[in-house]
């Protein structure tokens, strides 16, 4: 049994390997290659992913003899495992972006209602008083209580000690 392979898809291919390898063993060296790779160089595993459909490609390939319909079946599939499997290697909980130290000193006075700096981190942050009444001097201790955007919204530590 002879296999014909579309030249017009892989011309170096096709002059390289001998007509003896059959598909399901391009296949498998195809699925080998590109999990190797994802091994050496993490592709946020997109060539895992193409590399398990061009292992599934292997076993279809015993009774889908058409190299051209095996190709367009392996990149549906690698399309298909790329997108829905990002949804299960995915965090499932969202990781709070004030996770850590939640302490932050003004550089800037807050005034009431206003913006000022506070240093976070090392960095330094836009930051308003959650409490929209009341003024916090500069170089005063202060709790990041959320952020929203770019902004943080602090309280004075010395009135939650109190």
């Amino acid at each position: 049994m002879q296999i014909s392979y579309p030249i017009f898809l892989f011309p170096p291919l096709v002059a390289v390997l001998p007509i003896a390898i059959g598909m399901t063993t391009i296949w498998l060296l195809v699925g080998a290659v590109l999990c190797g790779f994802e091994l050496m160089l993490p592709t946020a595993f997109v060539a895992m992913m193409m590399g398990v459909s061009a292992f599934v490609m292997a076993g279809l390939s015993l009774v889908l003899p058409h190299a051209g319909l095996q190709i367009f079946l392996w990149m549906g599939l690698s399309s298909l495992l790329v997108f829905k499997g990002r949804k299960f290697l995915e965090p499932q909980h969202k990781r709070d972006p004030l996770e850590g130290d939640k302490e932050a000193e003004t550089l800037t006075e807050i005034l009431p209602g206003k913006a000022g700096r506070v240093l976070y981190e090392g960095n330094s942050w836009q930051a308003r008083c959650v409490d929209e009444d009341m003024t916090i001097a500069p170089q005063q201790k202060v709790y990041v209580v959320s952020q929203k955007g770019t902004t943080l919204f602090v309280m004075p530590q010395n009135l939650l000690h109190s």
